[in-house]
């Protein structure tokens, strides 16, 4: 018996330590399965670690379970940053005998935890869960056999999900939240029953940009007999609950390859007004189940007809409602008389044909009775007819229907009919009059309230030409913490409108933006406008300012705004502006901006054309002056939304605005720009065309003095460009290295020279964007004055004073020396220049570039009795002895290569006659010459690439118009055969009526 335990025991180990180990042994060929379905099958970017790959027998014995955690699929080409699903938790069950047994992995179960599945259907059509790829070369029979994975689902589990659903064809879309699903059905059968349970916490479902259904609790039981080899799906038990409408659906689905056949019914299983009730948005709140009703309704409808890419199903609906009823109990007054009776039919599924029929919609809100119909035909051109009246207390209105936080008083008029077809060239001929009375608002946030609201609006069009549709706002009046604003507007035809109007009155925006909140919005101030303006649009547009009439004053008072995209902050103190048809006049506007202050005046011309017409400029002059204007205050992270630090570069180029020419004279004591403090800065920056201009701004930093002309062009934000005429005077060189990025690219030899120096330089080239240039595009030329420069312990002469032991050229200074140099493709090239130290007189010329390599020449004229006997004889080699020593002063040709932290320098030849100058020129002169040829190269490949580029557009267009004139010839030769064969038949055709009506077509037989 002891042995008989022990032996039981030994087996039970054995058994865990396979349990545990088979996982392990078969990970890898699960995982290699997992992956050849995945690239097989899907034709979308999978993303999962190997290390969120898991395998378990105890998880979900009998079965393996195979684990992905982290699990992302991201679509393609249009949707390539679309994220179509992401599951933190997806496991399936796997059979545990065909894992260890077979080459194909059988599925038994499928769950995912808190998945986000975003689903898109562009106005294309094209939709992003199309990722399976098709195997054109195999049959579907096999291509299942060829499958490491058997799909033998029979259940499978959705907890905690998140569906979106957006179709921007139709446009229609759904949303659901917390969504727990759960399904179970034999997908190894052909024909089986498959049953679903669905609920979701919050429903929204939107067409054309409105709620239908809006935050609806669904609930939702269904059963389809599944029969797989024939793609059939027929409804059998089901009951989908939104909210408390109860609707049940009866029919087919057939899927037959691409197309979809549908063949469904839909009704409401209940037939109480309450349930209809629940689903009008706004009314399902906490309390909805406390809420009293009475009443009947029905509701039902169909679908039929195919689905695919081209075509769309019938569809069609009707709701009823009878004597219905409504009463929340906190409230004293009720809804009663509530009669609906409407359709919505379209059979074939053309959206041209759909019907909406409001035959009737009466209710009585408390006292006050409201009714409407209207009859609508078609989608794209609607054929119009219906009214509406409504006298309205608005009192009542909150005894019926809470209103939170908002008190509301006014008598509302509205009388309303339409008749005919509304499309983009027409619409009804209507009389719409809206008339308010002694309006009275009032919200729990600000104690004062809007009185005295009072308005009186008419639409009237009596042609159906949309020119001829006159809108009216006769009178508006209010009174705001007994501040009165009051106002008209007459606005007469649609395309061109005229347009006549007024505002006069006190504006307290504090008090206003408290009544009417404003979401990441803080606003104070005053606003005290009186303003006319009268015109027409075509004036406008033809820049016909004579012909437009505007006039009037505004002042603003201790104006404040803060928004979650401006956290900085605008305030404005004070502003006063005068209002002519051709300008504003802006004076003593001041405040500030974030922590800047500011003060601005001047003129601003165009702002009409610019307010109310497409790709109109505004104009202006503006005199701008600010004590301190802190730049980097309004550097902002795009990724982020966060203002930057001082030591943080914004990432994007920042764009100069369109439709904008402005000239802004600026004169401010103190700019903070990244670490740079500008004192003094002075000038004019005119912005036109998406290009900034500087005229001589000028500015003191770093000790030394700038003036700055140039451009910084954003006409392509793929590619801005920059030009900047620089005039400096008495800076340093390290503080100019420390200070500038592109000196540091470019100069960096300025990082080791003691002094100051002064110049005149012209560059160009591309901005990055992270804002900085691109110096690989520079291009430029200058001058650049030496006024002082010490040279000591710099390595390139280090190295020149180790190799000729020349000891004076280890520490010398360099004064009132006058440098050209030039900026060709990125590389800065020094001409030649002369210096004098002791008795060596040197002259220096070469280059250096972006990558920060050297490559100088130095010519140095020493008398001959100074060289040593090393480099002596080294010369003697190259021009020989007697020219040694029959010569005064001997040219030493050096060449300076490396780095300025790594220089190498060599001997490369030496003359007892040349000039030293005359050897450096010609050295740099090729180098110069080079760099030009390869710059124009590249130039010349720049264009080659454009031409060809309009070339094949041009050649494009032409084939385009080229088959354009084909197909209207050949359509006006159908035409013409269509027109004469017409003429023809009708000639031909006898003129007397038949005795007897033709006989009607045998429907009941085939046609063959």
């Amino acid at each position: 018996m002891k042995k008989v335990v022990i032996g039981f025991f030994v087996f039970l180990a054995v058994l865990l330590a396979l349990a545990a180990l088979v996982p392990l042994l078969f990970k890898d060929k699960i995982k290699q399965a997992l992956d050849k379905e995945i690239a097989k099958n899907i034709d979308a970017t999978v993303v999962y670690a190997t290390d969120d790959v898991s395998l378990s027998l105890f998880r979900d014995f009998p079965n393996m379970s195979l684990g992905v955690e982290n699990l992302l699929v991201v679509g393609q080409d249009s949707f390539a940053t679309d994220t179509l699903a992401k599951v933190p938790s997806f496991r399936m069950g796997l059979d545990l005998m065909s894992v260890i047994t077979g080459n194909r992995v059988k599925i038994n179960n499928i769950k995912l935890d808190n998945p986000t599945i975003r689903l898109l259907v562009l106005k294309s059509g094209k939709a992003n869960w199309d990722i399976f790829l098709s195997d054109t070369t195999t049959t579907a029979a096999a291509d299942t056999a060829a499958s490491d994975f058997r799909m033998a689902i029979k259940r499978w589990d959705i907890t905690n999900g998140t569906l979106f659903y957006d179709d921007l064809s139709i446009p229609f879309g759904l949303a659901a939240y917390n969504v727990q699903h759960t399904g179970s059905g034999d997908f190894e059968k052909s024909v089986f029953d498959m049953k679903s349970q669905t609920t979701a916490d919050r429903f929204v479902m939107t067409y054309d940009g409105a709620n239908y259904i809006e935050n609806a609790v669904l609930d939702a039981d269904v059963t389809l007999a599944m029969d797989l080899d024939k793609s059939l799906y027929t409804f059998k038990d089901n009951n989908i609950r939104i909210n408390e409408l109860p609707v049940q659906f009866a029919g087919t689905i057939l899927m037959p390859e691409d197309d979809i056949d549908l063949d469904l019914t839909f009704k409401a299983a209940d037939t109480d007004f309450r349930s209809v009730l629940s689903v009008v948005p706004g009314m399902f709140k906490e309390d909805f189940k406390n809420i009293q009703t009475e009443g009947q309704l029905s509701f039902d409808g169909y679908v039929k007809g195919r689905f695919n890419d081209t075509l769309m199903p019938g569809f069609g609906t009707e709701l009823k409602v009878a004597e219905g009823f409504f009463k929340y109990p906190d409230l004293p007054q009720a809804a009663r008389n509530i009669n609906v009776d409407m359709r919505i039919d379209n059979p074939d599924g053309d959206l041209e044909n759909t019907v909406v029929d409001v035959r009737k919609f009466h209710m009585d809100m408390g006292k006050n009775p409201i009714d409407a119909r209207v009859l609508v035909k078609g989608i794209e051109v609607m054929q119009v007819d219906g009214n509406v009246k409504a006298s309205i207390d608005l009192d009542e209105v909150t005894k019926v229907f809470p209103v939170e936080g908002m008190t509301l008083r006014g008598l509302l008029k509205v009388d309303a009919d339409a008749k005919g077809i509304y499309s983009e060239k027409s619409m009804p001929v209507i009389d719409a009059d809206m008339r308010l009375t002694n309006g009275y608002v009032k919200s729990k946030d600000f104690p004062a309230p809007i009185q005295n609201l009072n308005a009186v609006v008419n639409i009237l069009n009596k042609t159906g030409n949309t020119d001829d549709t006159r809108i009216n706002i006769e009178r508006f009046n209010m009174t705001l913490d007994g501040e009165p604003l009051e106002g008209r507007m007459l606005v007469q035809g649609i395309e061109s409108p005229a347009f006549d109007g007024q505002i006069k009155g006190i504006l307290d925006l504090e008090k206003l933006t408290k009544i009417f909140p404003q979401e990441g919005m803080t606003v104070t101030g005053r606003i005290n406008a009186n303003v006319a303006a009268k015109g027409k649009m075509s004036d406008i547009e033809a820049e016909k300012y004579n012909n437009v009439t505007a006039n009037g004053t505004m002042g603003i008072k201790n104006l404040n705004f803060v928004s979650t995209d401006l956290p900085q902050g605008i305030k404005i103190s004070s502003a006063d502006a005068v209002f002519n048809n051709e300008r504003i006049q802006l004076n003593n506007m001041n405040g500030h901006l974030g922590q800047s202050d500011f003060r601005a005046s001047g003129t601003v011309s165009n702002y009409i054309g610019y307010a109310m017409a497409e790709n109109q400029s505004l104009r202006g002059n503006f005199n701008l002056s600010s004590n301190t204007f802190n730049v980097n205050e309004w550097m902002v992270d795009e990724n982020t939304g966060q203002v930057t630090d001082a030591t943080t570069e914004a990432e994007g180029v920042v764009e100069v605005p369109d439709n904008l020419d402005i000239t802004l004279n600026v004169d401010a004591k103190q700019v903070l720009y990244d670490n740079l403090k500008l004192n003094n800065v002075g000038g004019r920056v005119l912005v036109k065309n998406k290009i900034a201009k500087l005229e001589a701004v000028k500015f003191n930093t770093l000790g030394g003095a700038f003036v700055a002309s140039g451009s910084y062009n954003t006409q392509s934000l793929k590619q801005p460009l920059f030009d900047m005429k620089l005039d400096v005077q008495n800076l340093s060189f390290k503080e100019a290295f420390n200070a500038f990025n592109t000196i540091k690219a470019i100069a960096p030899i300025a990082g080791l020279l003691e002094g100051t120096f002064s110049t005149k330089f012209n560059f160009n080239g591309e901005i990055g964007q992270d804002m900085t240039p691109i110096f690989k595009t520079l291009d430029g030329s200058g001058i650049i004055d030496v006024v002082k420069a010490a040279v000591r312990d710099v390595k390139i002469v280090d190295q020149i004073s180790r190799l000729t032991h020349f000891e004076e050229l280890q520490n010398f200074v360099i004064q009132n020396k006058r440098i050209d140099a030039q900026i060709i493709d990125g590389s800065l090239v020094i001409r030649p220049f002369d210096l004098k130290v002791g008795d060596v007189q040197m002259t220096v010329g070469g280059s250096n570039n972006v990558n920060g390599n050297i490559d100088y020449v130095t010519a140095l004229n020493v008398p001959a009795g100074k060289i040593g006997r090393e480099l002596n004889t080294r010369l003697g080699s190259l021009i020989g002895n007697e020219a040694l020593k029959t010569s005064d002063r001997i040219t030493l040709n050096l060449n300076i290569g490396g780095t300025v932290s790594e220089p190498r320098v060599a001997l490369a030849g030496g003359s007892a006659k040349g000039q030293a100058k005359d050897l450096v020129e010609s050295v740099v002169k090729s180098k110069v010459d080079d760099a030009k040829m390869q710059l124009e190269q590249k130039k010349q490949q720049v264009q080659d690439s454009v031409r060809n580029e309009l070339e094949r557009r041009k050649v494009e267009a032409e084939n385009k118009a080229r088959q354009e004139l084909e197909k209207k010839r050949l359509e006006a030769e159908q035409q013409i055969k269509k027109q004469a064969t017409d003429k023809i038949t009708d000639f031909l055709k006898p003129r007397t009526k038949p005795a007897t009506p033709p006989a009607k077509p045998d429907t009941t037989k085939v046609q063959q």
